[in-house]
C-alpha cells in the first residue's frame, strides 16, 4: 500500500485557495488573521491530518519545549502533587513534561538524567533520591547552562533555584505539639542524614526538646529509609530501649502509618500510650484509625513555582540570574494520633 504523504501548509492553502503565509499565521493564532479565517483553517488542517513540523521549529529556536522531571517515587502524594503543579504551569506555557521516577536508586537516577540530557530537554526539575551522594549526572546540566530547579531534596553544591519547605520549623512544630500534649519521652524516626531536609527536621525536633528542658537521648533517634518495613523495625527497636517513648515524631507519613499499625498489633494504644506525628499529609493519614497528625507541604504550589522558575530561565537563556532558595509555608494538621483523649 502506498504511504500517504505528510500534509503541509501548502496543501491546506491550495485546498482553501489562500496563501501559505495566511495558513501559517492562522495556525500560530496570529491576531492579524480574523477569528473566522483561523477557525476555518484549523478545521481544514485537522480534517487533512496536518501535523506541525516541530523538528524544524525546534531547530530554529534551539529548544525542544520539553521539561524533564525526576522524582523519587511517583506514588507518594507529595511528589504527584508537585508533578501536577509543574504540568499546570508548563501546559499553559506550551511546554511538555517528561516524568521519570528514580525509586530512590542512584544508578537509575543517573541514567534517567543522562537520557534526558541526550534527548535535549530544555531544563530539569528534580528531587534527588535518598542514596544520591555524588552529582556528576546533574553537573552535566549546570556545566552546560541547562536550567535546573531542585525541590524538597536539594543539592547545596550546585547553583540553581531551590524550592523547599521550612523543615527545621516542621520538626520544631511537630515536637512542640507533642510536648504541649504532655509528652516527655519523644523519639524520632528520621531519614538519611546525607539529605538536608532530614537533618533540618531533626534539628527542629532537638530545638523543641531543648526549649522544654527535656533530656536528649541518642538512642531515641533512628535514621532509615522511611519505608513501611523500615518504620516497623525502627518502632520495634525503640520499644527495646530501657526508656520507652511516649511519643514518636516520624519524618514521613509512611513511617507514621507503619508505627500506628505495628503498635496496634502489640495492643499498644495510640495516642494513649504512644502519640504519633508524621510529615507530608499523605491521603491515607486522614482515613486510617486513629487518623494521623502530620505536617502538610504545599506540593502543588511548589510544582507551580518550580515550573515558573525553569521556564523563565529557558526563555531568557544566556542572561545571568540570581538563584534563590524559596521556602514554602508548612502547616500542622492535628488529628487523633497525637491528642490525649
Amino acid at each position: 500500500m502506498t504511504q500517504k504523504p505528510e500534509t503541509t501548509i501548502h496543501d491546506i492553502a491550495r485546498a482553501l485557495n489562500i496563501s501559505a503565509s495566511t495558513v501559517s499565521r492562522a495556525l500560530k493564532d496570529n491576531p492579524l488573521i480574523s477569528e473566522a479565517t483561523r477557525t476555518k483553517i484549523k478545521k481544514a488542517a485537522q480534517e487533512m491530518g496536518y501535523r506541525p513540523n516541530t523538528l524544524a521549529a525546534n531547530f530554529r529556536t534551539k529548544r525542544t519545549n520539553t521539561i524533564g522531571v525526576i522524582v523519587p517515587l511517583i506514588n507518594r502524594h507529595f511528589f504527584s502533587s508537585v508533578i501536577s503543579g509543574i504540568e499546570d504551569v508548563a501546559y499553559q506555557q506550551g511546554f511538555t513534561v517528561t516524568i521519570s521516577q528514580s525509586n530512590d536508586d542512584f544508578e537509575k537516577e543517573s541514567k534517567i538524567a543522562q537520557t534526558l540530557f541526550t534527548n535535549r530537554v530544555d531544563g530539569l526539575i528534580l528531587s534527588i533520591g535518598m542514596n544520591t551522594t555524588t552529582y556528576d549526572h546533574l553537573k552535566l546540566f549546570s556545566d552546560r547552562n541547562i536550567p535546573l530547579v531542585f525541590f524538597d531534596r536539594v543539592v547545596e553544591k550546585i547553583k540553581a533555584h531551590k524550592i523547599i519547605v521550612n523543615d527545621f520549623e516542621g520538626g520544631y512544630i511537630a515536637a512542640k505539639h507533642l510536648i504541649d500534649q504532655g509528652r516527655k519521652k519523644i523519639a524520632m524516626i528520621g531519614g538519611p542524614q546525607n539529605l538536608r531536609i532530614y537533618q533540618n527536621r531533626q534539628k527542629g525536633y532537638m530545638k523543641a526538646l531543648q526549649e522544654a528542658k527535656l533530656p536528649f537521648d541518642e538512642s531515641m533517634i533512628i535514621h532509615n529509609s522511611l519505608s513501611r518495613a523500615e518504620g516497623k523495625l525502627a518502632v520495634k527497636k525503640l520499644l527495646q530501649n530501657p526508656t520507652l517513648p511516649d511519643a514518636i515524631f516520624c519524618a514521613n507519613d509512611t513511617t507514621a502509618l507503619s508505627a500506628v499499625l505495628f503498635l496496634r498489633e502489640l495492643n499498644i494504644k495510640v495516642p494513649e500510650d504512644i502519640a504519633i506525628v508524621g510529615f507530608s499529609n499523605e491521603p491515607f493519614s486522614e482515613v486510617v484509625t486513629p487518623s494521623i497528625t502530620t505536617l502538610q507541604q504545599p506540593g502543588f504550589e511548589m510544582g507551580q513555582k518550580a515550573a515558573e522558575l525553569i521556564i523563565q530561565q529557558i526563555l531568557h537563556k544566556g542572561k545571568s540570574s540570581k538563584f534563590e532558595t524559596i521556602k514554602m509555608p508548612i502547616e500542622l494538621i492535628v488529628r487523633e494520633s497525637s491528642v490525649r483523649r
